[in-house]
């Protein structure tokens, strides 16, 4: 199919425009079927009845045709594969049989049959498969191969689940392009995994729609978008922007400054919304003079009475502020238009708006409805006091209003030290003067974290769309994180969309997570406790050993190492890892050239990237989201402690301990949080 690709170019056009547009095209193409030998093409098949037609078909990532254009392989998110997924003895949906097939570094080593009506029959030229799985309908059907795929070791960045979607996944995934999902999934329950996939299915079920009207996928920090970046091109799809927060809201001003958390949770606040409004709102002057207007030997005049009345119809029809000037324009352009055919003049159809681009016609207005930028606004609202009150009314109290001012107001919007916070605002306001271009779709990760003017920028950006927002109420480490995601739907502007529960954990071993489980009822207790449901209960051991003695001890092991330390700890914990003759990657950091620790158990020095590196070195702030093989989460007490409260300490500690998927190591001083129990 590449082949057939590279052979087509753009001498097939007609003209110009068609070869760039036939070349983009075919460059688009080729880059959606890039291939990564290690990552096969097809790991399952499936088998109808007789009486539904006896078909069988091949499934995996793409659709993979031959050269005459019959299918080999159909995508997995084709209609047709649905059966894969979601099949069942009780409900087979018209199958005979299931086969999963087993692959190792590209190379097929096996495969199982599940038989969901009857018996498979042996391929010709294949040997019977060892131990088809009963049909009897109340016997669970237990796969060694899917068991395999999910423990399978994992390295460098997160890899795609297609293999592995559960049903209750894939009903998720499939989810039509006009809902709203809100995923709310314990650790190690894949959400992350569903809420990419779904972006993968949107592509392909809406191609053309979401292609022209742009996707978002939206991460807590630039790292984890590192670490998800592979998910989506694996499936073919490149289609797809991955952003942050703050780099969304960047075009705005530069990001320079910080704040007190406090502070920063005030203007993250809901009501901060109306306070906006209201001050951008009340730039409005009345008039108290007519608009006048030479043209020729005649003076046409609009009063003042009906310049106000224009203005309140204006407003009536609740535009964005700068659309409201111009319709302002055009409706008195429309007043004096009218007077001058009553006086028999006769005009052509561009007069209209001649009248509303004239000198006069266009300084009156500029009076009455002054223009204003995000950044004078709210240079303004945090520097004048007065300004302030009267924009907030009754919403904020004086402490709050207090609490907001700036002790030293820069001298111009030009000089603000603008915070994260001060962005999210300026994007409020620009959406306020002019509407913002909405987006197909869009993905939210970690959204538990965001504040409600955050999700209110992501809400306006799916104005006409809809979104998929994942995250963990249990996992929320920001002081304005959300508590409801009822709440979070409304600020959004999705009060309808629907909210789905996955607590089954296919990522996190079961001692594991119910040692983690210990902290829920201090941090979120109406969430239901994460269920592993993996055999393997992985290995949970609590020590007092040093460091790096602890890591070079697992350095050895297949797979990939975390190295959990509390932020504030992140040089001491460089110190000994470097000390015990360990190459490792520090997560969220570029290492210097000159700053690399010589070669050791842990892999070539000069194999540091993160997530490519066998070790990696993690701050706890940046933990949030990331899967290691074997974790070590060193020092629980100070994790909990770096933040501004315990609550919010323990859902980090809590974050921090479910970054498992085979083994953890609790590396403590004699002393563990009470919330963890003794820790037998």
């Amino acid at each position: 199919m590449r082949e057939r690709t590279a052979r087509l170019g753009p001498g097939m056009a007609g003209d110009r425009f068609g070869a760039e547009v036939l070349e983009a095209t075919l460059a688009r193409r080729l880059a959606q079927l890039a291939d990564d030998p290690e990552v096969p093409l097809f790991f399952g098949r499936i088998d109808h009845t007789a009486a539904s037609g006896g078909e069988t078909f091949h499934v995996g990532r793409r659709h993979v045709s031959d050269p005459a254009g019959d299918p080999m392989v159909v995508d997995w998110r084709a209609p047709v594969s649905v059966p894969f997924y979601r099949a069942s003895r009780a409900e087979p949906m018209g199958l005979a049989a299931r086969r999963r097939y087993g692959f190792a570094r590209g190379v097929l080593t096996g495969y199982e049959d599940e038989a969901i009506t009857m018996p498979t029959a042996t391929p010709p030229g294949e040997s019977a498969p060892p131990g088809i799985t009963s049909p009897d309908a109340d016997a669970p059907a237990h796969s060694t191969i899917l068991e395999a795929e999910i423990e399978r070791p994992r390295t460098g960045p997160m890899r795609d689940i297609v293999a592995t979607i559960q049903p209750e996944q894939d009903v998720i995934v499939r989810a039509g392009l006009d809902r709203t999902v809100v995923v709310q999934g314990a650790p190690g329950t894949g959400k992350t995994a569903v809420g990419l996939h779904r972006a993968a299915y949107l592509l392909y079920a809406h191609r053309e729609q979401v292609t022209r009207r742009g996707m978002l996928v939206v991460g807590p920090n630039r790292s984890f978008l590192r670490y998800i970046r592979d998910v989506l091109p694996a499936l073919g799809e490149i289609d797809a922007t991955q952003t942050t927060v703050p780099e969304l809201v960047a075009g705005h001003g530069r990001l320079r400054g910080d704040e007190p958390a406090a502070v920063a949770t005030l203007k993250g606040d809901a009501r901060m919304a109306g306070v906006l409004r209201r001050a951008l709102w009340s730039h409005l002057v009345e008039p108290s003079e007519p608009l006048v207007l030479p043209r020729g030997s005649r003076r046409w005049r609009v009063a003042a009475h009906a310049a106000r009345e224009a203005m309140v119809q204006v407003v009536g029809r609740d535009p964005r502020y700068d659309a409201g000037r111009e319709q302002l324009r055009h409706t008195l352009a429309h007043r004096i238009l009218l007077q001058i055919e009553a006086s028999g003049d006769a005009l052509d159809e561009t007069a209209w708006d001649r009248i509303a681009r004239t000198p006069a016609v266009r300084n009156y207005v500029a009076e009455l409805w002054p223009v204003v930028t995000p950044a004078k606004l709210l240079h303004r609202l945090l520097s004048d006091a007065d300004f302030l009150a009267a924009a907030a009314g009754d919403d904020l109290t004086a402490a709050e209003r207090e609490a907001l001012l700036w002790d030293r107001p820069p001298r111009t919007p030009g000089a603000a030290r603008w915070t994260l916070a001060d962005l999210v605002l300026l994007d409020e306001i620009a959406d306020l003067l002019d509407r913002t271009t909405p987006l197909a779709h869009i993905v939210a990760d970690e959204a538990q974290d965001l504040s409600a003017m955050m999700l209110r920028a992501l809400g306006r950006r799916a104005r006409t769309g809809s979104l998929t927002v994942l995250g963990d109420l249990a996992q929320a480490t920001t002081p304005w994180a959300s508590t409801s995601w009822t709440e979070a739907l409304e600020h959004l502007g999705r009060p309808d969309g629907h909210v789905e529960e996955l607590t089954a954990g296919f990522r996190v071993p079961g001692d594991v997570i119910d040692f983690a489980a210990r902290l829920l009822p201090h941090v979120a207790p109406d969430l239901a406790p994460p269920v592993a449901v993996r055999r393997s209960r992985g290995r949970l051991t609590l020590t007092t050993e040093e460091l790096g003695p602890i890591v070079a001890g697992l350095a050895g092991a297949e797979g990939s190492v975390g190295v959990i330390v509390p932020d504030g700890g992140l040089a001491a914990a460089r110190g000994d890892l470097t000390g015990a003759g360990l190459a490792f990657a520090v997560v969220g950091e570029e290492p210097a050239d000159d700053d690399v620790p010589p070669a050791g158990p842990g892999g070539a020095a000069d194999d540091r990237t993160e997530f490519d590196a066998h070790v990696d070195l993690v701050p706890a702030s940046l933990a949030k989201g990331l899967e290691f093989d074997h974790v070590v989460v060193a020092d629980p007490a100070g994790i909990v402690a770096g933040e501004p409260d315990r609550t919010t300490g323990l859902r980090r500690l809590y974050v921090c301990l479910t970054r498992a998927v085979t083994s953890l190591v609790v590396r403590h001083d004699g002393t563990l949080p009470p919330e963890l129990g003794t820790g037998d």
